[in-house]
């Protein structure tokens, strides 16, 4: 079943949220509210190693834990699934909406960022970015979440000249032989700030061969308060998430087929003029994998359909698709990875794979009646257009001695573009002038393109002691550019403003000679710790990244417009940084228990070589400090968010300034049970701050013709519990 909603209907969100929460709680004899908060731990990035998925049948982590680059987490009470990599090296992401942040990984954001949710890499059906890959999945259902700055393996795909992200959903579970296994749990939740509250859960059926398993969640908020009481307008959400998956095994082989739909009918983007009405999305997403005398072969095949609506929310002024400026999307995607995994020796392993994605893509925007510029045509964006990318790889992993090993992989990807011929709102009148020309041009033009892309990494780590490692090496990255980046042809600035991903409040427009952007990048990791690796460990990551053809923007408005009307343009450009992170074991005893000090430091630069402007979205410096206490089935913490004044800005998108400051947040758990319950507080001091990667309130421009930088999260009082069976 699919519940849905409306923004302004109040008793039906409520009739929904109860139809939910029965519907979980009907599948255990215990009553619960609310759910559970992050006991986030600093996490080890690996410049060349990833996680590795549990085997077929083994027991799957607890319902209200995750593994996050390879360590163990609690739930994340957050909607957002781009939280659950909070203080990973090098990690950093920016506001859109409630569940739609987008990622960032040393400086490179978005689209230079592989996400893969279960393998699939789902591009955007949106003009403005508003449903990334990981505002698919909800964080209750996330079993591993890994992120990999700068240096990323062949193996993960292509168009990473960030980093990689991979998000992974909980295997199925199989009972031992003769048994029958059910087992389940149910969380819920609710934040004072915003009013946001949630429910999710799942059941799974099974015995030794086939498993059933059902999740779902509920997420909800209102418009939330900064520091200080302002209120920040349209950040309220509304998202349901629903999945099934089938799994068979039979002695070394597992095949898993999960069906899934969300449905999000409203959620708010401050930083945007748009506001999202309605995305519905379905998938099919069917794994293989098998255990062979030669190795192991994985067989992924995926199919997903996005419907997407834009308009603006009550307060940006928008009420109904009759009002304000309706866009909409449709996106198909269908896609298929294959992996064969060769041991050659002891000590030598070959991976080969090749995997092709087709996303199709149309952007219309239909005409509103009455009016002089948005009409009497529909507005067609984006017609026909596809995205095909074929791509192999071979990579070589090799374990010389027992302190030395390597990796090498070379990869070719093929991206195919091509779209169809467009129409602006009207060919005629003094309003549509600029459009219709520019429809002609782009009719005119050939607008098929093929990029042939080439990517090499080579990395190496040495255990130069027992206490100390080297890890680091050299990528060759390519990304070949977005649908947008190439086919936004509209030239009005109405039609401009609705093209980026920014949330900068500025206009875009395509370009069809835009090349792949190559990054060369070298990285290094260097790691002390006790020879136990559980004492203390402090982790250094210095990296410098040249890329060149890196898209970037020129100005087509006058040098001090704002906003500013800009094309997206091939400049070289350069980033460099370094990442840090540490842990201390204060005790661990049993009188007193098991107390932690975890710190992380993050600083990155990027620089347009062109326009020796600073490259946009690049954090400044920040840092976390984090101390906890575990005491039997007792858990507490404090955490301190350090973030310095951002003064280097990309000055071609009037990107603002922001002052520094801090935040601290507590928060304590207790488990008894099969009970968890929690309650933290964010943001103690109700400190006034903005965000800077938030872009601008295009809220506040609409009232005062002036930008200023978005607001962060105010204080908020969180309690949680979760029950599992």
């Amino acid at each position: 079943m699919l519940f849905t909603a409306k923004p302004c209907g109040c008793g039906r969100i409520r009739s929904h949220y109860a139809a939910f929460t029965c519907l979980l709680l009907a599948t255990t004899p215990y009553t619960c509210l609310t759910a559970a908060y992050a006991d986030t731990l600093t996490p080890v990035v690996s410049t060349m190693t990833h996680p590795v998925s549990p085997a077929p049948g083994q027991p799957a982590p607890k319902a209200e834990t995750i593994i996050v680059n390879g360590i163990r987490h609690s739930a994340i009470t957050s909607p957002d699934t781009a939280n659950l990599l909070k203080n990973s090296m090098g990690y950093s992401s920016y506001s859109a909406g409630g569940v739609s942040s987008l990622p960032v990984l040393n400086g490179m954001a978005d689209d230079r960022v592989n996400t893969l949710v279960d393998g699939m890499n789902i591009p955007p059906a949106c003009p403005n970015h508003m449903n990334p890959a990981m505002s698919y999945v909800d964080p209750d259902s996330v079993s591993e979440a890994v992120a990999i700055a700068g240096i990323t393996p062949v193996s993960l795909g292509g168009d990473s000249t960030g980093g990689t992200i991979q998000i992974r959903r909980k295997d199925p579970l199989f009972a031992k032989a003769g048994k029958i296994l059910v087992t389940g749990h149910v969380r819920a939740d609710y934040k004072s700030n915003g009013a946001g509250s949630g429910v999710s859960g799942s059941i799974t059926a099974a015995n030794d061969t086939i498993s059933l398993r059902y999740t779902g969640s509920y997420a909800h908020a209102t418009n939330y308060r900064a520091g200080g009481g302002t209120l920040v307008r349209s950040t309220s959400y509304l998202s349901y998430n629903h999945a099934v998956t089938l799994g068979i095994q039979k002695k070394n082989h597992l095949l898993a087929i999960t069906f899934g739909q969300q449905d999000i009918p409203y959620e708010g983007f401050p930083n945007q003029y748009m506001d999202m009405t309605n995305n519905r999305s379905t998938y099919v997403d069917g794994k293989y994998k098998g255990d062979f005398n030669w190795g192991t072969l994985e067989v992924q095949g995926y199919w997903q359909r996005v419907s997407h609506v834009m308009n603006m929310l009550g307060d940006k002024g928008g009420h109904s698709a009759t009002t304000g400026m309706p866009m909409n999307t449709d996106s198909r995607t269908a896609a298929y990875n294959i992996l064969a995994t060769i041991p050659l020796s002891t000590s030598h392993t070959l991976k080969a794979g090749s995997s092709f994605n087709h996303n199709g893509l149309n952007d219309w925007w239909p005409p509103l009646q009455g009016s002089m510029m948005m009409g009497p045509n529909t507005y067609k964006n984006i017609n026909n257009g596809h995205r095909d990318h074929l791509g192999h790889f071979v990579e070589w992993n090799a374990r010389w001695t027992s302190r030395f090993s390597t990796q090498l992989g070379v990869r070719n990807d093929i991206i195919m573009m091509n779209t169809g011929q467009v129409t602006p709102y009207s060919w005629s009148g003094m309003m549509s002038a600029a459009d219709a020309a520019a429809a002609r041009n782009f009719n005119a033009a050939r607008r098929g393109r093929t990029d042939v892309n080439f990517d090499v990494t080579a990395t190496g780590k040495w255990l130069i002691t027992d206490s100390l490692s080297l890890e680091g090496g050299y990528a060759r990255k390519t990304r070949s550019p977005n649908l947008y980046e190439r086919y936004a042809w509209g030239r009005g600035s109405m039609a401009t403003r609705m093209i980026g991903w920014f949330g900068d409040g500025n206009g875009y427009v395509g370009n069809l000679n835009l090349k792949p952007e190559i990054a060369n990048t070298i990285s290094a990791t260097l790691d002390w710790h006790d020879p136990s690796s559980q004492k203390w460990n402090i982790s250094v990551q210095p990296f410098y990244t040249y890329t060149h053809n890196y898209i970037n923007v020129i100005r087509l408005s006058s040098a001090t417009a704002s906003p500013a009307t800009l094309q997206f343009v091939n400049h070289n450009a350069r980033s460099y940084g370094i990442n840090a992170s540490g842990h201390l074991n204060l005790w661990d005893t049993n009188k007193y228990g098991r107390a932690d000090l975890k710190t992380n430091l993050n600083w990155v630069r990027g620089q347009d070589l062109v326009t020796h402007s600073g490259l946009y979205h690049q954090m400044p410096v920040n840092g976390s400090v984090r101390l906890t206490e575990t005491y039997g089935n007792w858990s507490g913490r404090m955490d301190l968010t350090l973030v310095k004044s951002k003064t280097t800005v990309d000055w071609l998108r009037n990107e603002p300034r922001t002052p520094g400051y801090a935040l601290l947040g507590i928060g304590s758990s207790y488990r008894w049970k099969m009970f968890t319950i929690d309650g933290s507080i964010d943001n103690i001091m109700d400190q006034k701050y903005y965000l800077p990667l938030g872009g601008v309130d295009t809220g506040v421009y609409k009232q005062t013709g002036s930008f200023v930088p978005l607001l962060g999260f105010g204080r908020s009082f969180n309690l949680s519990l979760t029950a599992s069976f």
